[in-house]
Formats: C-alpha cells, structure tokens, sequence
C-alpha cells in the first residue's frame, strides 16, 4: 500500500471515531431564541455528552397556554429533575409523581416550587440513536458531510491514481 492510501484511511478513522463514541444533543430553554416549538438550529450548537450510556432530553412542562421546552443530556439533568421517568428508552413518557419530595418541608414562598407541582403536563421525551435527535425537525448532521467529503475525496484520489 502506498503511503497515501493509508493516510486516507487514517484521515477517516479518525473523522469516524468521535461519532462512534459519544452524542450529541442540543442544549437549550425555550426561553432562549429559536429553541420553542420552532426549534432553529442554527442558533443552537450542540453538546457532546459526558456520559457513555447517555441519552437526548427533551423536556416538555405545560400549565394552561404556558409551555416550557428544555432540551439537554439526560446526564446533565439527572442531579436536578426527581420526576424523571424510570423507563428511559426511546420515546415520550410523562414524568414520575414523588409523592415525598418536600413532605416535611413548611415553605410559604410559593414561587420556589419545591413540590414540583407547578406545571400541569410534564412531559420527558428521549432519544439515543441519533445525534441532535431532541430537535422538533429533522436536520443534516455535520458530521455526515464531513464522511460524504472524505469518500468524496478518496474516490478522486483513487481515480486520478487508476
């Protein structure tokens, strides 16, 4: 093998290798600019989660006309939320009811919402096996262009080389 097929190959294993290893989610609130229902994505970057066994969060909160939208890693809302649901596989579950969460807690600051309580619907909706995959439409992922760019190239080189 000459020494340019095997920095090709290396080029690709390389590109290849941070997309087999972790996932990316969106990370946002809908309070912030082109994160509501209609999600823009070019407003918002993604993250690469910590966690190996992570999963994509979409967080839906309705009371009345009110809605709030959180997306996240599952791994960075899990020493914050109780009322994540046990079943985390793909899909949209409502959230869990901790009956003892503030029990003994005598709080008369309504606002602090300690019981969790607030909202009407919670809805947790998640998602592992596609990166960016907690956007409300479908987008093309940069790091397939990125693989479509090297075969691309690695088929003129090998063409030239013919």
């Amino acid at each position: 093998m000459s020494m340019g097929i095997l920095l090709l190959i290396f080029f690709h294993i390389v590109i290849l290798l941070p997309i087999a290893t972790s996932l990316s989610c969106y990370h946002c609130v809908s309070t912030q600019p082109g994160c509501g229902n209609s999600f823009d994505w070019r407003w918002h970057w993604s993250r690469t989660c910590e966690d190996s066994n992570d999963k994509c969060v979409k967080i839906v909160e309705q009371k009345g006309a009110d809605e709030v939208i959180t997306r996240s890693c599952l791994s960075g809302l899990e020493f914050l939320r109780h009322d994540i649901p046990a079943d985390k596989y793909e899909g949209c579950r409502p959230a869990s009811v901790d009956v003892k969460l503030a029990h003994y807690v005598n709080n008369s600051i309504k606002q602090l919402d300690i019981r969790r309580d607030y909202y009407n619907q919670v809805l947790w909706c998640f998602c592992e096996f596609d990166h960016f995959c907690n956007t409300s439409e479908r987008v093309i992922e940069f790091h397939f262009l990125i693989v479509a760019s090297g075969l691309l190239i690695t088929m003129i080189y090998f063409k030239g080389n013919n």
